[in-house]
C-alpha cells in the first residue's frame, strides 16, 4: 500500500535534511572550503522597483546616488531576468531552480509557499560554515516548516506574507511601515523607525557581530519598499519629491484627475526608493568601518518590474507582464578583491543563476542531487568562459496550477517568444496568440515577427514544451501546495492567515480553508481573530472529523475555544462566522487569522 502523500513529503523532507548534514560534514572536513579568505556575501533585492528606477539606468528624477555608485564600481550582467511577480522570483533565487519545481506558483492564497524539501542557498552556505541572516521580506511561507529559519537562516527579522499591510500582519500593526510589528526569529516584536531603516539596522548589527566573531556571513536584505501601500513613506523625502516634476516618468495616457493621483503616487514611490538608496550608502560605510568591503560580494537586483506604468528605459511593460519591462532587472556585483569594476557581460542570465554563482564565488560545492537549473556566471565576469548557449523561460499567472502557454516568455539568443495572456487570469481562451521579437533590434518589443518567422515560433515553442513538461514532473503531485505543520515542537504556535488559505480571497466576506498536517493526536486551543461582529453570529471551526461551535456577540472581534481535539495527519481546517438573513439563508464570512496552540 502506498503511503499517503503527506507522509511521503515528510520522509522526503527528513531525507534531504540528512543528505544536507552529510554534505555539511564533508565540507567541513575539506580545508580548502574553510579558507580564511572566502568572501562574505550580501544580496539586496527590492520589491516592485523597476529597471528604470535608477540614475544608472537613465532616470534623472528619482535620486539614487549610492546605487549609481554601486553600479559604476560593479561588474554587471546586462541581460538579467527575473519573474513577473515576487514569490516566483524569490523561490528561483533561493533554490537555483525554476519555481514551478518548488510548488511556489503564485503570490497568495496558499500558492506562494515553497516546498520545504527544497534546499536554499542559505542551507548550502550554512553547511559550509557561513552564518546567514535575512532581513525584510521572505514571501515563501509564514508557517513551519517553510519559514526562513527552517531553511538555513540563523538570524531573521521579517514581516510575514507579501508585505506590511497584508493579511499576515498582526491586526494591530494597522498597515504601518513606520514602527512596524515584525518577527524576530519567529517571535513578534515591536520596532522603531521606518521599515527599510529597521531592516538595514538589523543587517548591519548582524554583519558587525559576525565580523567580530570571525565568521563568514551571508546577509539577505529584502526590502518591501517600494511595494505599496503608499500611505506611510519617509516624510522628508516625500516633501522633497512633491516639489519635483514627476510627470515625465508616467507611461500611457491619463486624464487630469488620474494624472494628479499618479504624480502623487510616484512621489511616494520615489521617496521609498531614495530611502533604500540611503541605506545602501550606510551599508557600504559599515563595510568600510569593519574593513571588509574588498572581500564582500554585494549583489543588487529587483524582484520584478515596476508596480506602476512608468519609465523602464528602452523596454515595454511593468510588473506581472512578460514584456522585458516586467521581467528585466539590473544585476550589479561589487567585489573589489576579485571582480573588475565596469565589466559588462551581455549573455542571458537570471535569478536561477544566483545560487550557483554565489556558491562558485564562495568556493562551495553544490551537491549534484540538487539538480539546479541555473549556472554560475562568475566565469563570464572573469573572462574564463565564452560558450554560453542557453535559453530561459519565465511564466507566472493566478490560479491553482500552471497552464501551458499562459503568460510566459522564452528567450534564446536574440529571439524572444511570448504569450501575453494576463497574469491576473487563471487561464486563457482559445489558442495561444504567440508574439515573436528580435530583441537585439527591437528592445521595446513593438514589431511582432511571428507571422513572418513561423519556423522560429515553432522552434521556440518546442523548447517551451520541453521545459514545461520537465518542470511539471519534478515530483509526484507536482503542483499540490505544501502543508502547514500544526503542533511541532519547533513551532508550537501556528498562525493561519488569508495569505495561505485555499479557495478564498482577501475580500472581507470571503472564506477559505487551510491544508495542514497535524503532528500528533491531542487537544489544541484555537483562537479566532475577526473583524468586529455587527450582530450576533455563530463561529464554526470545521475540522475533518468534527465541527466546534461558539456563540459570538455583536462587537466581538475574537474568540478562544480551549481543548479542541484534532487527529494527527492531513487535515483541512476552516473557521467561518455565520448568521441568518431574513430569507433564512446563511451569510458566511471568514476570519482574519486563526491561532492554534497545544492545550496545556
Amino acid at each position: 500500500m502506498t503511503a499517503p502523500l503527506w507522509q511521503i513529503q515528510e520522509k522526503s523532507f527528513v531525507f534531504n535534511r540528512l543528505l544536507l548534514i552529510v554534505f555539511a560534514i564533508s565540507c567541513l572536513l575539506d580545508v580548502d572550503l574553510i579558507a580564511a579568505d572566502r568572501p562574505n556575501v550580501i544580496l539586496i533585492i527590492t520589491d516592485d522597483q523597476g529597471y528604470g528606477d535608477f540614475g544608472a539606468t537613465g532616470n534623472d528624477i528619482i535620486e539614487t546616488p549610492n546605487l549609481d555608485e554601486l553600479a559604476s564600481r560593479s561588474a554587471s550582467m546586462s541581460t538579467f531576468y527575473v519573474s513577473p511577480v515576487c514569490s516566483p522570483t524569490r523561490a528561483c533565487l533561493m533554490t537555483g531552480r525554476y519555481n514551478y519545481r518548488t510548488r511556489c506558483i503564485d503570490t497568495f492564497v496558499g500558492r506562494s509557499m515553497m516546498e520545504p524539501n527544497e534546499i536554499t542557498i542559505a542551507e548550502v552556505l550554512a553547511a559550509n560554515g557561513y552564518r546567514n541572516g535575512l532581513f525584510g521580506k521572505w514571501h515563501l511561507g509564514d508557517c513551519y516548516p517553510m519559514r526562513p529559519q527552517d531553511q538555513g537562516f540563523h538570524e531573521v527579522l521579517m514581516h510575514k506574507g507579501g508585505g506590511l499591510g497584508q493579511p499576515s500582519d498582526p491586526r494591530e500593526n494597522n498597515r504601518r511601515y513606520t514602527d512596524p510589528i515584525l518577527f524576530h526569529n519567529g517571535e513578534q516584536v515591536n520596532t522603531k523607525g521606518y521599515c527599510t531603516d529597521v531592516y538595514f539596522d538589523a543587517a548591519l548589527n548582524f554583519i558587525e557581530t559576525e565580523v567580530s566573531n570571525g565568521n563568514s556571513f551571508f546577509t539577505y536584505i529584502a526590502t518591501n519598499a517600494p511595494h505599496g501601500p503608499f500611505h506611510d513613506v519617509p516624510e522628508d523625502l516625500l516633501a522633497h519629491y512633491q516639489q519635483k516634476t514627476m510627470g515625465s516618468l508616467i507611461v500611457g495616457k491619463r486624464n487630469e484627475q488620474q494624472r494628479k493621483a499618479e504624480v502623487d503616487r510616484l512621489a511616494r514611490i520615489a521617496a521609498m526608493i531614495t530611502n533604500v538608496d540611503q541605506n545602501v550608502g550606510r551599508l557600504f560605510a559599515k563595510l568600510d568601518e569593519l574593513d571588509v568591503r574588498d572581500n564582500t560580494l554585494v549583489i543588487f537586483i529587483d524582484d520584478n518590474g515596476p508596480n506602476t506604468r512608468r519609465y523602464v528605459g528602452d523596454f515595454r511593460g511593468n510588473k506581472s507582464m512578460v514584456y522585458d519591462g516586467g521581467v528585466r532587472s539590473p544585476c550589479w556585483l561589487h567585489w573589489p578583491n576579485r571582480l573588475q569594476a565596469g565589466v559588462v557581460r551581455h549573455e542571458l542570465s537570471a535569478h536561477i543563476d544566483l545560487l550557483p554563482t554565489i556558491a562558485d564565488a564562495c568556493n562551495v560545492r553544490v551537491p549534484r542531487w540538487l539538480k539546479l537549473d541555473g549556472q554560475s556566471f562568475l566565469p563570464l565576469l572573469e573572462g574564463k568562459r565564452r560558450n554560453w548557449n542557453r535559453h530561459l523561460v519565465l511564466q507566472a499567472h493566478r490560479g491553482n496550477e500552471p497552464v501551458r502557454y499562459h503568460n510566459f516568455m522564452l528567450r534564446h539568443g536574440d529571439w524572444k517568444l511570448l504569450h501575453s495572456s494576463g497574469f491576473g487570469n487563471t487561464s486563457f481562451d482559445g489558442k495561444p496568440q504567440f508574439q515573436l521579437y528580435d530583441v537585439s533590434n527591437d528592445p521595446t518589443e513593438l514589431n511582432n515577427l511571428a507571422s513572418t518567422h513561423p519556423e522560429q515560433v515553432a522552434r521556440l515553442q518546442r523548447l517551451y514544451d520541453q521545459w514545461f513538461d520537465d518542470v511539471s514532473t519534478t515530483r509526484e503531485d507536482n503542483y499540490a501546495p505544501p502543508r502547514i505543520v500544526i503542533g511541532s515542537d519547533v513551532a508550537p504556535e501556528t498562525v493561519l492567515s488569508r495569505q495561505d488559505w485555499r479557495d478564498g480571497t482577501w475580500a472581507p466576506n470571503s472564506s477559505g480553508y487551510w491544508e495542514v498536517n497535524v503532528v500528533e493526536n491531542r487537544s489544541y486551543d484555537i483562537e479566532v481573530v475577526f473583524n468586529p461582529a455587527e450582530q450576533d453570529e455563530t463561529l464554526e471551526i470545521r475540522l475533518e472529523t468534527n465541527t466546534v461551535k461558539a456563540n459570538i456577540s455583536a462587537g466581538d472581534d475574537r474568540a478562544l475555544i480551549r481543548g479542541v481535539p484534532i487527529e494527527n495527519g492531513p487535515q483541512k481546517i476552516s473557521a467561518v462566522l455565520l448568521h441568518l438573513l431574513k430569507d433564512e439563508s446563511e451569510k458566511i464570512r471568514g476570519p482574519y487569522q486563526v491561532i492554534i496552540r497545544p492545550h496545556l
